[in-house]
């Protein structure tokens, strides 16, 4: 590859990775502020440990097991349940790769090369096992919270682990599947 060719690489990379923060920051923030702020306030130093520990079993998941998640085999329930649509404000996704594809016309998202397709299916399952992890620990809090009789806390977090952890990992699931469709054109 031309150095002129690695010089526009790295200010596509460099650039993606700025928008992908901005993203990402507003995302943790909106929905990471309220359960850090119920923890930080009303859960004890050691019961937040055992949320933690029991939250990190997802890392030990196999790929086959969270592939037994999977809800759909076909991209038909996911754009049911309207997942593609989530996908334009996430990371990657269609706002920042517009964004980029304004600034650098010539750089492509996805590639056919089956390693950019493999790349890009090991980062879901990487991403769907971050969500996991935060679905489990919002879980637990959530009961925390209901036997507490925090009702509204409960409820708040609820709405949350919705939109920072089951759609994100609904949309994994949606882009590996849509990943393999695009695959099997090539």
């Amino acid at each position: 590859m031309a150095a002129r060719d690695m010089e526009s690489l790295a200010k596509v990379k460099k650039t993606l990775a700025w928008y992908n923060m901005i993203a990402n920051l507003i995302w943790s923030i909106l929905n990471l502020g309220p359960i850090a702020f119920y923890c930080f306030r009303f859960v004890s130093y050691q019961t937040l440990c055992v949320f933690l520990t029991i939250s990190l079993i997802p890392i030990f998941l196999k790929k086959s097991f969270i592939d037994k998640l999977q809800m759909g085999k076909t991209i038909g329930i996911y754009k049911k349940l309207r997942v593609h649509l989530i996908n334009k404000f996430t990371q990657n996704g269609a706002i920042i790769n517009n964004l980029i594809k304004r600034k650098f016309p010539d750089h492509k998202i996805v590639t056919p090369k089956k390693t950019s397709i493999a790349g890009l299916i090991s980062q879901s399952y990487m991403f769907e096992k971050f969500h996991l992890i935060l679905f489990f620990f919002f879980s637990l809090t959530i009961i925390f919270a209901l036997l507490q009789g925090q009702l509204l806390w409960a409820i708040i977090m609820v709405l949350t682990n919705i939109v920072y952890n089951i759609y994100p990992i609904l949309l994994q699931q949606y882009i590996r599947l849509r990943l393999i469709l695009f695959s099997k054109k090539k």
